[in-house]
């Protein structure tokens, strides 16, 4: 895969960053960013991020905050390299007028153009989540994010990994690991959480694990303005529920490896639609289906194995798609897509699928 070119940099810009502690990045060898969105990030524009602009590298959360408020403007283009623990000891707010951070969270609010990209030995985001409201244009590659909590100490983002709110607008993250250590009675909150107005976003080639959400689209069932989201090439394992949970909006949910989903997966509510193609779930409970709720979701189903799924039985609130998943909808896709074979999906995702595994993608191969 090809990797963008580090643009040369003012003396000025170099000046004014690196007395604010950012360290620049010179050296093409070091810019590790993919070339291209993915699925819906691709639509409505595409999703480019800092292409174009400068690149700095930070190993603080506060030089990630000073590369935002350095910028000539908000919507500037910035790839920012990140190496190192990012924690709440490291990050504190910035002001300027090219930013609106905050403490013990990376702030990306009321911004555009900005990648955040792990690089050499890896970015660790410690109990401290990554918040994105009304924003646009934002790569999130290679980097993990574990053990955020909204609850106990510390705190930081409502417990989420990543979460998305208000008015936001192409999204991609792409290989990265999120992680929690439990259940909201631990503490923590969702992985990868979007609403109120959160459209064109991808989640691709990451793992989510061991949380009792794994994500959700729409924070309530009046919450419908959200959708356009697609999740592949995606590991979810040890996860309770919302694999994802969708209330209204559209998802295309293919080539992703489910593992112990303990209570339900793909949670389809309040008028949803999802396409989900070629997936491979094992060792489950009710993947599929409407639950928890009398508002009907849908789905158009192709190519799925189901590995030791169990399913309930239906119920008022409990609609399961299984034992024998039929289509109930069906969901155009705009952009071009190249499926996997459902049987090959474990093996490609387990050496794909992550932070730090060098951006591989799929070569169709098992």
């Amino acid at each position: 895969m090809r990797r963008p070119v580090a643009l040369r940099i003012s003396a000025a810009l170099a000046a004014t960053a690196l007395a604010g502690g950012i360290t620049l990045a010179l050296s093409t060898d070091e810019a590790v960013a993919a070339e291209t969105a993915t699925g819906y990030a691709s639509q409505n524009g595409g999703t480019t991020g800092g292409a174009g602009g400068t690149t700095v590298k930070a190993t603080t959360g506060t030089q990630i905050h000073q590369a935002l408020c350095g910028r000539a403007a908000s919507d500037t283009p910035i790839t920012i390299q990140v190496e190192g623990t990012i924690n709440h000891g490291n990050t504190a707010k910035v002001s300027g007028d090219s930013c609106n951070t905050a403490d013990g969270v990376i702030e990306l609010k009321e911004i555009s153009n900005v990648t955040i990209v792990g690089v050499g030995n890896g970015a660790v985001f410690d109990q401290l989540g990554i918040h994105i409201r009304e924003s646009s244009n934002i790569i999130i590659q290679n980097v993990t994010v574990q053990n955020v909590k909204k609850s106990g100490s510390p705190t930081s983002n409502g417990g989420d990994a990543i979460g998305m709110e208000k008015n936001v607008r192409n999204v991609w993250v792409d290989h990265v690991s999120l992680l929690a250590s439990g259940g909201e009675s631990e503490g923590y909150d969702g992985l990868f959480d979007m609403k109120n107005n959160t459209q064109y976003v991808t989640l691709s080639y990451s793992t989510l694990r061991n949380s009792g959400r794994g994500g959700l689209i729409g924070s309530s069932e009046t919450d419908l303005t959200n959708g356009f989201v697609t999740y592949h090439h995606n590991l979810y394992e040890n996860i309770d529920s919302r694999a994802p949970l969708l209330r209204g909006g559209t998802a295309h949910i293919y080539n992703n490896s489910y593992v112990s989903l303990n209570e339900s997966g793909i949670n389809s509510r309040a008028g949803a639609k999802a396409k989900v193609d070629n997936n491979y779930f094992k060792n489950s409970k009710d993947v599929l289906g409407t639950f928890y709720t009398d508002a009907a979701g849908y789905w158009q189903v192709s190519g799925n194995v189901f590995d030791n799924v169990t399913w309930s039985e239906p119920g008022d609130e409990n609609n399961p798609a299984g034992p024998d998943p039929k289509s109930t909808t069906t969901v155009s896709i705009p952009y071009s897509y190249q499926l996997d074979t459902a049987t090959c999906v474990p093996a490609i995702v387990s050496r794909t699928a992550g932070a730090n595994k060098g951006l591989k993608v799929s070569d169709g191969s098992c």
